[in-house]
Formats: C-alpha cells, structure tokens, sequence
C-alpha cells in the first residue's frame, strides 16, 4: 500500500507543474496568459455545465475524466496553439508523436491498473472517435472562442485569426459534437470579425 500510495502522490505532485504551463489564451477577463491547469480545470466545470448539450450516448462523467487529464502532456510538450503562426504545428505528427511519449511517461508515474486506465482515456480524448471523446474535444474548442469572446476577441488580434480560420479548425470541429453551442458561439463570435473586415 506504501509503494502504490508514492505512486500516486508522485502523479500528482507531477501533475502540479500543469499550472505552471502558459497557455496562448488568456483570461475571461484578458488579464493575463490562463495556465493549463487552470484550462483543464475549467473544461470539466463546461462538460458539467453543458451536460444538457451533448449527444445520444454521452457519459458525462467520463467526459469530465478526459478532460481533467486531457492536457497533463502539455508538462512535456507545452501548449501548441491552435492558431500558431502557420497552423501547421497543432495536431502535427511531431506534436502527437511527443505528447504520446509524454503519456507515456506521466501516466506511467502511476501504479500499472491506474496507469493503464488513464492512458487509455487520453488516448480515447486524442482520437474523439466515440462519443464522449467527440463532445469533450468539442469542448476543448469552446473554452477558447468563448473566452476570447469575453475578452472582446482576446487573442484572435494576437494572432491574426481570420473568420474562415475560426470555422475551419475550431468552428467544424465544435458542431461535431455540439452543434448547439457552435450556433450560439458563431453569432457571438461573427461581428467580431465583420467589424475588422
């Protein structure tokens, strides 16, 4: 019991360093960077929030789990933002390959029936192929665009985000799982971009 209890006290203190990650976005408020812990924490309270909006066959509370875990390898990796300067780096081999090895190795802090259970979640969050995976990777999008919609378009001038940007790797991606959401987030979002031409 010692040895399965260090076990998870080291995952965890690892998992502590999650606050210290620096996301591109920022605050509701647009006072400062938002940490991945912080990220991570306020996705779940979404999928608690917004339960109501997911589809046929969604577990809520394993949607909460994924997204709790979701970006631990981000530890390793740091935060790759959506809109980056080409686009091309989020979601790139070399970025999957690194956070699979980070999996790996922060998962693995854990005792093996734990380790195995988690990995195997975050591997789930990362292919959004069955259900509770689609609605928590669309709610991994709608964190984002809502808070820059809070901060008056927030980071979107940072970085130069376009209209056909949003929808084509944010916007698809949210009407996935949660089309509802996407509708209220778009007409929300639009003038923002129709105001800079």
């Amino acid at each position: 019991m010692t040895d399965r209890l260090s076990a998870q006290f080291a995952f965890l203190t690892e998992a502590d360093r999650l606050k210290s990650v620096l996301r591109a976005n920022t605050l509701c408020d647009g006072s400062r960077a938002e940490n991945s812990g912080e990220h991570s924490w306020h996705l779940a309270l979404y999928a608690l929030v917004l339960a109501d909006q997911a589809g046929p066959g969604v577990n809520i509370d394993r949607v909460i789990r994924m997204l709790l875990i979701h970006d631990l390898v981000e530890i390793d990796v740091g935060d790759v933002p959506i809109h980056s300067a080409d686009g091309t780096a989020h979601g790139s081999a070399a970025v999957q390959a690194a956070e699979a090895r980070a999996a790996d190795r922060i998962f693995g802090l854990l005792p093996a029936d734990q380790a195995a259970g988690l990995r195997a979640l975050w591997a789930e969050f990362e292919a959004a192929e069955t259900p509770d995976a689609v609605f928590a990777k669309s709610l991994d999008r709608v964190q984002p665009v809502a808070g820059n919609i809070a901060a008056g378009g927030g980071t979107w001038a940072t970085f130069g985000v376009t209209w056909p940007q949003l929808e084509s790797r944010v916007g698809s991606k949210i009407a996935r799982g949660a089309p509802q959401i996407w509708g209220w987030l778009r007409a929300r979002a639009k003038p923002w971009f129709d105001a800079r031409g």
